[in-house]
This record gives structure tokens, C-alpha cells and sequence, in this order.
């Protein structure tokens, strides 16, 4: 059993009173007070790991942090390189201090290149190793463990970053976000976009996961079978609202951690073979307390 962290992002946003431009947080790394906040927040997850007795995968705060968002808030190529670089070497020296207590796994995360919550035109699988392969050659020089390709939704692009990843000689983990409905924004369904991805990278994914939707939506969606045995990890958002309504609204739906334990807890019951627990929009280290609670049992993980 495997905790994660949560809802950065939304976390540093409506928590802690930070700005995010682009909803950002690699921008932090460049600020002493942004970097201490990024610090706490990680430790206040591994910290939850260690009372646990499990393990715990750190996402780098690098979900922005390649060519077209970072040009997009002001930052250069070699910026941008930097902020990869210098996010991991923080998760490094949280990993240092806590690998007497847990397995920290440390990974670099890599998100859409258009906006997840909004459709746009979709890029050809070629189109798309090519550009991530930028971000990704740069985390792969750096001490991360696998990289967590996260918030996608269409195939083809994870393609091209499952592609990059393993022509950078680094382990990838492929998450796919849903709407309401349980599929893909483009339509495509849990188990066809895994089988696709498969197909065309020759399984390189090290596993498949869902994130930023509420167990709501797509737990009648994950699919049995061998594409079900490949989903292992679920990082769910706190609310039950669309990603058209969540991207309108101006103030944080945190939903209620202690339901969202149980969401997790029904899901496992159903899909045993998911055991990498964790957040998304909306949620703190509050859910993965009461996700931690409710799911790892007394005395350690199994």
C-alpha cells in the first residue's frame, strides 16, 4: 500500500493564500516562502506514511513545468529546466529524512499540454513524444523514480509520453481523467484508452491510474478484466462537480474527507489490485488522513 500526496495546487491556492499563475506551482521553487510551503506541505504527507506504516509517492510540483505553460508565465527554456531540476532536488531531501520511516518514492510529474478541464485540438502521438520528451529527458536526469504523467484525456498523448519516458530509460505511470460520465473528455472509455495506449507502447506503463474526478464519476467506469488489473492507483478530487463547474467556481469545494474515505474503501473492495491512494483537486493532507485511516490497516500496509 502506497499513500500519495494530494491537491497541491488547490492547496497552496485556497489554503495557504498563494498565487499561482496558470495554476503554477513550480513557480514556488523560486521563492523562499513558496519553497518552505512546498516543504511542510510534502512532509505533512510522508508524515502520514510513517504513522501508516506505508510507503509514499511525492509528486515533483512540475505538472506546468514544461515549454508552452512556463513560456506562458515568463520563464525561458533554461528556467523551466532549472524549476524541474530544483523541484526534485527539494522531494530529494525530503525523501533523505524520511527513509528510516517509510518508502518514499519520489516522482516527476508531467501534465497536459493544453488545458485538462478545457477540450482543445488534439496532438498526433509523434507530435506529442516530441514535445514532452523535453521535460521528460530533464526529470530523468534528475533523482526521480518513475515519471506520473498525470490529468490526460485523449490516448494519443499518452502515448507520447509513455514514448518519451521510455526512450529516456525511466518508468512511467499513466493517469487519465474523466467527466461525469465516467469517460475520457473526448469520449473514449477507461479501458479503451488503456488497451490503446498498451497496444501502441508495448505496455511500457508501469501502471495506469485515474485522477482529478470524484470517485462519483467514474467508479461504474473502471473497467475488469485485464485493462482493470492495470489501473492500481486513484487520486480522486474532493468534489462531485464537473470540471466545467470546478473551473467557474471561485471558492475551494473540499467536500468531506471522511466521505471521500469511504468512496475509496467501496472502490477497493471492488478493485483490490488499487493501492496507491491519494488526492486531487480539493483535497489536503485532511483526505489522506481519513483515506489512510480507512484503508491501510492498523499496524501497516498489505
Amino acid at each position: 500500500m502506497f499513500l500519495t500526496d494530494s491537491g497541491i495546487e488547490t492547496d497552496l491556492i485556497f489554503n495557504e493564500g498563494f498565487e499561482l499563475p496558470e495554476f503554477a506551482s513550480f513557480v514556488l521553487v523560486d521563492d523562499e516562502r513558496g519553497e518552505a510551503a512546498l516543504d511542510a506541505y510534502f512532509r505533512r504527507h510522508a508524515d502520514i506514511a510513517v504513522q501508516h506504516g506505508c510507503g509514499i509517492v511525492l509528486d515533483a510540483p512540475t505538472w506546468r513545468a514544461s515549454r508552452d505553460w512556463g513560456s506562458r508565465i515568463g520563464y525561458s527554456a533554461a528556467e523551466t529546466r532549472r524549476a524541474n531540476e530544483s523541484a526534485v532536488e527539494l522531494l530529494s531531501r525530503v525523501r533523505a529524512d524520511y527513509a528510516a520511516g517509510a518508502p518514499v518514492v519520489v516522482t516527476g510529474c508531467i501534465g497536459p499540454r493544453a488545458d485538462a478541464y478545457v477540450r482543445a485540438e488534439c496532438m498526433l502521438e509523434d507530435e506529442a513524444e516530441a514535445y514532452h520528451r523535453e521535460q521528460v529527458e530533464v526529470l530523468a536526469a534528475t533523482d526521480v523514480d518513475l515519471i506520473h504523467a498525470m490529468t490526460l484525456t485523449y490516448a494519443a498523448e499518452a502515448i507520447g509520453m509513455a514514448r518519451a519516458a521510455a526512450s529516456a530509460g525511466v518508468p512511467v505511470a499513466v493517469y487519465f481523467t474523466t467527466e461525469t460520465d465516467g469517460r475520457l473528455p473526448d469520449g473514449t472509455s477507461l479501458a479503451d484508452a488503456i488497451a490503446a495506449v498498451d497496444a501502441a507502447t508495448g505496455g511500457t506503463p508501469a501502471y495506469y491510474g485515474v485522477n482529478c474526478a470524484h470517485p462519483a464519476h467514474f467508479e461504474a467506469a473502471l473497467p475488469g478484466g485485464a485493462a482493470g488489473a492495470r489501473v492500481r492507483s486513484v487520486r480522486a478530487n474532493a468534489s462531485r462537480k464537473s470540471h466545467a463547474e470546478l473551473d467557474e467556481s471561485p471558492d475551494l469545494d473540499a467536500g468531506d474527507p471522511a466521505e471521500l474515505a469511504g468512496d475509496y474503501v467501496r472502490l477497493r473492495a471492488r478493485h483490490p489490485g488499487i493501492t496507491i491512494l491519494g488526492g486531487c483537486c480539493g483535497t489536503d493532507a485532511r483526505h489522506v488522513q481519513a483515506i489512510a485511516d480507512a484503508c491501510v490497516p492498523a499496524g501497516g500496509a498489505r
